[in-house]
């Protein structure tokens, strides 16, 4: 066996400890730049002085220095060579992690197996996709699950539901999918709703099936304890079919969440629960039609911090994690002597969110026949094949908004690429500049949703109105136009475990100016997302890393080229050199979903790199069916710029592709002569200010290969 890369004498640190509730070892690191190790809320770029990263899900609105909802002991380490590494462990107990400056790490855990696994890159690309060929890839969404989503924990009624869709969609906030928080329950059970304030919500669902539109609705796991026998399904077939969670006598566990007494909790562990779960979501669907599951509080969280009879067993830990409050592990939570069907609580509380989706995703995908779509708060290693994520409660500060662009690169790494932040902030109420610069940056989160909690004034885009509803038009209207893209990133993501949202290291790291760079990001590979995140600002200073020229996605004008530069906000998105991208613009007047876009005709933008090249790709499905690609409902195409040349290569072809309406070809630094397609001369226009050649006004299809020539 011969060592290839620099070998860091990882035996020579520490002492190995295994006993029965506590594991302990100790490695020197290949480098100082560590990222990942989740989920928390921290710069991207994790501090190695001492820090200490307490894992163990966990409902608390976000804060630096406590565990969050999520735990993933994963790390990806950026080597002094610029080649990259990963780790993660295997390992669902309560645990900590401590970063010291020699550069070494240290896991302590509160139980399992010290489960490690290497992954060698030597890309950070190739780490996730390596990372996820272990965990699972992730799934692909619906398209619709790309558009924007608006939420609002109590509306109060239907009315006011209602009433906030329509105000956006006639301000021309382009919008697909409108949700309803536990507001809309019967006394805050699940698979109910109140008929009374929500009178007709059956009715409005169909409706926003008829407008493209789609229904996500509120499921917390636990479910109402106290209904009368044979009032409530959910409660007395859970104990038909015995899946509640067990407290230490074998009776089921009961705490209090939402509803209105008390509350049991599904093992989803056990045998019948996989039926039971798919029961209730499709007695629901029967009633109303919604198309996708917002899992919260599945840490599991409960208002009390262990039973609502009795008392836990003494949890007598050896050693108590860092963040962990003084009630211990149980704090919020189940006792950890709490019972699954898979053993204890206490070596399966991180893997509650997990179980739990993974039988939503398969109880979606058989009660609806199409592509699930599952949000869940609390996650682990592995979450990402079934569901998407978002950073919970998060406040209305400019802290948070910058807070949560690490926090979606972090996830991007544990291979959860569906992930978001409440746009504007959930907890407390927002400022006009803030939803503004939120909504510019949320805009372009891979799941974006604007949504605040129940004592905090309206925030969507048209309640804000003014310069809120005019910057939310404007980014929102440039996300759709890159939602071909998003979802042709996303594909590879399922089928190859690629990032769609990446950090700027992913394509340098070789270039130690960008390794700490989390305000700045990318999409797919050369699309940069650069917002202003501060108070009172109304330019940003940006990187434009690498040799290759950076371009404006507004105008298509030249940028920057390897050199920081100040920037607005009319130029947040810039895409780099090399890139063929497929785009849809969305129509200018009456509303705007992915149901109307994907209809409307596609455009190429080509930018060019240094030596005047580019490439780029497009899938094709229906957006919605189960295993297209595996029954090839799909097309693919590809594109590539060389000599003054586009061509594009029909690798597959099995579903129809809008045609191309207009090129524009970008970095033209001399007057074009002339411009052919298929060898037939073309008109075409040249920009001479801003060097951008646009081809207009054309009808190419897309199911054939084609050649656009030009010359000087």
């Amino acid at each position: 066996m011969q060592c290839c890369r620099r070998s860091v004498n990882t035996q020579n640190v520490g002492g190995l400890i295994l006993s029965d509730k506590f594991l302990q070892l100790s490695a020197l690191l290949a480098g100082a730049r560590l990222y990942g190790l989740g989920e928390k809320q921290a710069p991207l770029l994790n501090d190695l002085q001492w820090r200490t990263v307490t894992l163990f899900n966990r409902d608390i609105a976000p804060t630096e220095n406590v565990n969050l909802y999520g735990t993933h002991p994963f790390y990806l380490c950026l080597e002094k060579d610029g080649n990259s590494h990963g780790m993660a462990l295997i390992n669902s107990n309560a645990m900590d992690i401590v970063l010291q400056p020699t550069p070494a790490i240290t896991y302590r855990a509160l139980g399992g197996v010290l489960n490690f696994f290497v992954l060698l890159g030597p890309t950070p690309r190739d780490v996730v996709t390596q990372y996820t060929s272990l965990v699972g890839r992730p799934f692909l969404p619906p398209y619709w699950a790309l558009g924007f989503h608006l939420c609002k924990f109590n509306y109060g009624s239907l009315n006011v539901t209602r009433d906030v869709m329509q105000r956006n969609r006639d301000a021309g906030i382009p919008l697909d999918v409108q949700w309803n928080d536990l507001d809309y329950m019967n006394e805050g059970n699940d698979f109910t709703y109140d008929k009374d304030k929500f009178a007709g919500l059956p009715e409005f669902v169909n409706q926003l099936h008829e407008q493209g539109m789609h229904y996500v609705i509120l499921i917390d796991p636990g479910v109402s304890a106290a209904e009368k026998p044979g009032k409530y399904p959910p409660f007395d077939r859970g104990l038909e079919m015995d899946i509640f969670v067990k407290n230490s006598t074998d009776q089921p566990f009961i705490g209090k969440v939402w509803n209105k007494v008390s509350t049991a909790w599904p093992d989803f562990t056990h045998p019948n629960a996989s039926a039971y779960w798919k029961e209730m979501l499709t007695n629901f669907h029967k009633i109303i039609k919604y198309d996708g599951a917002w899992i919260d509080m599945n840490e599991p969280s409960n208002f009390l911090s262990g039973s609502m009879y009795g008392t836990c067993a003494d949890e007598k830990l050896p050693y108590k994690p860092k963040a962990i409050p003084a009630e211990g592990l149980k704090y919020k939570t189940l006792c950890m002597d709490a019972k699954h069907y898979a053993g204890s609580h206490y070596d399966l509380h991180n893997l509650y969110a997990l179980t739990e989706a993974i039988v939503t995703f398969e109880s979606l995908r058989e009660v609806r026949g199409k592509r699930p779509f599952v949000v869940s708060r609390a996650s682990s290693p592995g979450l990402g094949r079934v569901a998407a994520h978002w950073s919970g409660d998060v406040f209305s500060r400019w802290h948070d908004m910058r807070a949560s662009i690490p926090d979606l690169l972090s996830f991007s790494l544990f291979g959860i690429p569906m992930m978001g932040t409440d746009i504007c902030g959930f907890n407390g109420d927002t400022t006009p500049e803030l939803c503004k610069r939120w909504m510019q940056l949320g805009a372009f989160y891979p799941f974006s949703r604007n949504h605040n909690t129940n004592d905090a004034k309206p925030q969507d885009p048209a309640s804000m109105g003014g310069e809120v509803l005019s910057a939310s038009r404007v980014a929102l209207r440039a996300r759709y136009r890159l939602l071909p893209l998003y979802y042709t990133r996303l594909v590879r993501a399922h089928l190859a475990g690629d990032a769609l949202a990446a950090p700027l290291f992913f394509e340098f790291p070789s270039d130690s100016n960008v390794h700490a760079i989390d305000d700045q990001f990318l999409i797919g590979s050369h699309v940069m997302i650069t917002a202003i995140l501060h108070e009172g600002a109304n330019t940003t200073k940006a990187l434009y890393p690498g040799k290759d020229p950076w371009y404006s996605f507004r105008d298509g004008s030249f940028l920057a080229q390897d050199q920081w530069k100040e920037v607005t906000d009319d130029d947040m998105v810039a895409v780099r050199g090399g890139a063929v991208l497929p785009l849809q613009e969305p129509p200018l007047k009456g509303p705007i979903n992915t149901a109307i876009t994907r209809s409307s005709p596609m455009q190429l933008l080509v930018a060019p790199d240094a030596a005047g090249g580019a490439e780029g790709e497009l899938y094709w499905d229906d957006g919605d069916s189960i295993n297209s690609y595996e029954e090839k409902k799909y097309s693919l195409i590809r594109f590539n710029t060389k000599n003054n040349e586009l061509s594009s290569q029909v690798v597959w072809w099995g579903y129809g592709v809008p045609s191309v309406n207009s090129i524009s070809i970008l970095g033209q630094t001399k007057p074009i002569k002339s411009v052919t397609i298929n060898n037939v001369q073309t008109e075409f226009k040249y920009d001479t200010k801003i060097q951008v050649l646009t081809i207009a006004n054309l009808n190419l299809a897309l199911d054939k290969s084609f050649s656009v020539k030009w010359t000087y």
